[in-house]
């Protein structure tokens, strides 16, 4: 099965990814883009890493109608 796909599926804890990323939002203190240049000036990320979930980024704001 596809791990996007079982990620989204709701598990035993009803403890979806719309749910876990919500709980992700409000915790998050910052600034994102800061944030995100921080990771890719240290190496924790890279620029491909970081273009490939600026694309799934955008295939869920058309999945879900957000402009």
């Amino acid at each position: 099965m596809n791990p996007l796909y079982q990620q989204m599926q709701p598990q035993q804890q009803g403890n979806s990814l719309l749910q876990r990323f919500q709980q992700f939002r409000q915790g998050f203190q910052g600034d994102p883009r800061q944030q995100i240049q921080q990771m890719m000036n240290s190496g924790k990320i890279s620029q491909e890493q970081y273009n490939r979930a600026v694309q799934m980024a955008q295939q869920f704001q058309k999945m879900f109608g957000i402009k």
